[in-house]
């Protein structure tokens, strides 16, 4: 059996095959079948511009389906409100268009404070993004005890946008895959990228495990996948990989219809009755050779985390991440790992639940329906990377968007489209470009 026969919840309509070779050649290659990469491919596609997508595994099969499924303004660092904004709107616009029902809700998103210091952040925050006229307002401690039925005092107050939104992640981006097949997008999957084919540092196409294909264009939009990627090449990127984890439950009736979060624990209201929890910087960073190479980048970001974040040596030090460089005509990483599925961590999956059960009594005895884990790409800012790699001309990278890129996604696709073919940029994509990193 081939690896990619062992690749479970592919598409027939975008399955490769003897009777579907992939092209010889086209404009724009897109690699990566995530949130971003699918919405590039839309993007270029309503445009009549030929665009071929490349997926090593399956569309959404890692942390575009893993993710909580927020669709949030609020809390945003202040560079991607822009970007959120377009991106909120494009989610509107999408979901429109779309028979199938993805979950799309406008039912606002609440941020809790558990104590003054919090609440401070979130007034702090607020007064910032102002100049962007966001809908957020501040809640009291008395409105934030009677939303969730707590005791006098127990909330110092909180925040609530709401315009923010919330979908199912694993029913949204297949969809849109769908959406911009239908607007002539050719999506393979279990079609795997090894390498550019460059030519005096200039992209003439891409080598994939079922041939070459010709183009003018590449956006690179691998998620974690992406760094190494980019050191076979001989570039770099200082990103790592985070394992997030995360739990839903069983129907239960929950306090709000839409989302709310502390620093404690996060609930998202599902389609099926029930509620995904997770917690923000709850993860486990599982070293590999490149966390050397990028530690001083990263330094400040795992001291801010410290109580959190757990450090680990796993079985990935060796694995498909942490390889870096293999010839174009041999078996890459990504058809040895076509889907990146980690295992949750036992010990941080008790805290979270632990965690959020203290915050919300509701979810006591509650049954858990399902666990997962997934991989979180993150840059040492925390802000997407987003724009042209220096010294691989026609390269455009999407990447980077440190686990709060669901909702970001069809904007920082976009972004990628207009950047790939020299269009009008959706927003000021300055601050997202890979250069800030090379100025460092």
């Amino acid at each position: 059996m081939t690896p990619a026969a062992g690749v479970a919840g592919l598409s027939p309509a975008f399955a490769h095959g003897p009777d579907r070779p992939v092209p010889t050649g086209t404009q724009i290659v897109v690699i990566g079948g995530g949130v971003t990469g699918v919405t590039a491919a839309l993007t270029l596609a309503e445009r009549g511009i030929p665009v071929v997508l490349c997926e090593k595994g399956r569309i959404a099969g890692e942390q575009s389906s893993r993710n909580w499924g927020w669709i949030r303004m609020q809390r945003r660092d202040l560079p991607e409100i822009p970007l959120m904004l377009q991106a909120q709107s494009l989610w509107r616009r999408y979901a429109a268009r779309l028979a199938q029902d993805i979950g799309l809700r406008e039912r606002g998103i609440t941020y809790l404070a558990l104590t003054d210091t919090e609440m401070a952040r979130h007034a702090d925050w607020l007064e910032q993004a102002r100049p962007f006229q966001v809908t957020s307002r501040l809640l009291t401690g008395a409105e934030a005890d009677r939303l969730m039925s707590a005791p006098q005092g127990r909330f110092a107050g909180g925040i609530v946008t709401p315009t923010d939104m919330h979908a199912e992640p694993a029913l949204a981006v297949p969809a849109l895959a769908h959406l911009a097949a239908q607007a002539g997008a050719q999506i393979f999957e279990a079609t795997a990228v090894r390498a550019l084919d460059l030519s005096g540092g200039k992209v003439r196409g891409v080598v994939t495990e079922h041939g070459r294909i010709a183009c003018q264009g590449v956006i690179l939009a691998g998620g974690a996948w992406a760094r190494p990627f980019l050191e076979n090449m001989g570039g770099a990127l200082p990103q790592l990989a985070i394992r997030s984890q995360a739990f839903r439950t069983a129907p239960v009736k929950a306090p709000s219809p839409g989302p709310i979060g502390t620093t404690r624990g996060a609930i998202r209201p599902r389609a099926d009755g029930g509620v995904t929890i997770g917690q923000s910087h709850a993860g486990r960073f599982d070293i590999i050779p490149a966390s050397f190479a990028h530690f001083r980048a990263f330094a400040p970001h795992a001291m801010a985390h410290w109580r959190t974040l757990r450090l680990r040596f796993g079985p990935e030090f060796f694995g498909a991440l942490g390889r870096n460089r293999w010839r174009p005509d041999q078996l890459s990483p990504f058809e040895t790992a076509r889907v990146l599925d980690p295992v949750p961590d036992a010990g941080v999956l008790r805290r979270i639940k632990a965690n959020a059960t203290e915050i919300f009594p509701f979810l006591r005895g509650l049954p858990v329906t399902e666990t997962w884990g997934g991989m979180i790409d993150v840059t040492p800012d925390q802000l997407p990377v987003i724009g042209p790699i220096a010294g691989l001309d026609g390269v455009t990278i999407a990447a980077g968007l440190s686990g709060h890129g669901f909702g970001l996604g069809p904007g920082v696709g976009h972004l990628a489209a207009d950047l790939a073919t020299g269009a009008a940029p959706l927003c000021d994509p300055a601050p997202f470009s890979p250069a800030r990193f090379q100025r460092t």
